[in-house]
């Protein structure tokens, strides 16, 4: 979905992943974009941290509970499978490869997402509180631009 503004701390090329801070799953997830996306094109984000709620309240997406990762491209959005395959499509060979699953009919992918996403805390576990990026890392996640 567009928006004619630009989110807060996002700018027009920000390649944006929210994600939720205290899932394992994405944890994991973050850390594999890290490992993998070379050229260094997305910027985490937790959606329990401030930056994150900006995001969510400016995109008018829950704040309490979070069922999706959200990937903010400039001044739009995505979520659930669009959201993931849209990520994976700037990635490198063979993870690109992925993008080939954006044939099936929304609501199917849509559904398998929901699946795992709802289940994630049973099936992956869970943090008490976000996990802080590492100093080697902290470049990679999004801040406050004041």
């Amino acid at each position: 979905m567009t928006v004619e503004k630009y989110p807060p701390n996002v700018g027009v090329s920000d390649c944006v992943i929210l994600f939720d801070g205290v899932c394992k799953l994405c944890n994991t997830w973050c850390q594999f974009i890290i490992k993998v996306d070379t050229q260094q094109r997305f910027k985490l984000c937790s959606v329990q941290s401030p930056e994150g709620q900006s995001i969510l309240q400016h995109f008018k997406m829950p704040t309490d509970h979070f069922d999706t990762m959200l990937y903010v491209e400039g001044n739009q959005f995505f979520d659930k499978s669009d959201a993931f395959l849209n990520v994976v499509n700037k990635l490198g060979l063979p993870w690109r490869l992925l993008y080939l699953f954006k044939i099936l009919p929304k609501g199917i992918r849509n559904w398998l997402y929901d699946r795992i996403a709802l289940n994630r805390y049973h099936l992956f576990g869970k943090y008490d509180t976000c996990m802080l990026p590492s100093e080697e890392n902290e470049h990679r996640f999004l801040r406050n631009k004041a």
